[in-house]
């Protein structure tokens, strides 16, 4: 019986001692965009003009691009913000800015997206900032598009969450039952975006946003395009289509790359 015992003893030991398995680490959504930008920075090079995306995600991607012309890692670079808060940003990390007039071709664009299918076709704008955001990523030579996995739908507007249009403030309402009309059998609401006081959200443009939810397909994406930029009022949408070329998806699972 004692050499039972002993026998137990020791495999009770040598379990004791065996190093006990890490519980898996889970990270915060906010982690994953921030290893997204990190990844699409990897494609910057010195001396590129570089399109400053706006938003969450885009935010570490510019701290990212500030962080390493401080340590010399990055050189000649400049900036075109596609929003004043990207702008004041950019600036208090010393990075050099031009805009378009100055620089018509861009090198690389890096920016977030508020949905992607399976197509690399984007919805952009929640943070308001989609017109400023299309001219200057449509003007670049590589568009790296960066995003946590939730951001991947089947379809545009799949997720329930607002696809914006950027109107003119003069007779918003018209423009917005404009907007709700031609996408009413996929379910489209048409709703004025309001700022944290309940006014008006006025972009930097000075433009309104009309939000349209849909609970369907809008089917053809190039057809539903023409057709909202063909109304009197429409300034321009959120869909970005056929512009991303590269999009960087983080995730539980690591780093996924599609390209066009």
């Amino acid at each position: 019986m004692a050499v039972a015992w002993s026998e137990k003893a020791s495999s009770v030991e040598a379990l004791s001692l065996s190093p006990p398995m890490s519980p898996p680490v889970i990270l915060t959504q906010d982690e994953l965009k921030k290893i997204a930008a990190y990844k699409a920075v990897e494609f910057v090079e010195s001396g590129m003009v570089l399109g400053l995306g706006t938003g969450s995600t885009a935010k570490h991607a510019v701290d990212r691009i500030g962080e390493l012309l401080r340590q010399g890692r990055l050189t000649n670079i400049i900036g075109i913000p596609t929003s004043k808060k990207t702008q004041e940003q950019a600036i208090s990390l010393g990075i050099p800015l031009s805009d378009l007039d100055s620089h018509p071709t861009i090198d690389l664009a890096i920016d977030g997206a508020d949905e992607v299918d399976p197509h690399l076709n984007l919805v952009k704008g929640r943070g308001g900032s989609l017109l400023r955001e299309k001219m200057v990523e449509g003007a670049c030579k590589k568009f790296v598009c960066i995003v946590d996995e939730s951001k991947l739908v089947k379809y545009l507007g799949g997720s329930g969450l607002a696809m914006p249009v950027e109107v003119v403030p003069f007779c918003w309402k018209f423009t917005a039952n404009k907007l709700q009309n031609l996408f009413r059998d996929s379910g489209c609401v048409a709703k004025l975006r309001n700022d944290c006081k309940g006014e008006p959200f006025v972009t930097d443009n000075g433009n309104y946003i009309v939000d349209l939810y849909l609970k369907k397909d809008i089917g053809d994406l190039q057809v539903a395009s023409d057709a909202i930029l063909r109304i009197a009022g429409v300034v321009e949408h959120g869909m970005f289509l056929d512009m991303a070329t590269t999009v960087i998806v983080a995730g539980e699972l690591g780093i996924t790359i599609k390209n066009k």
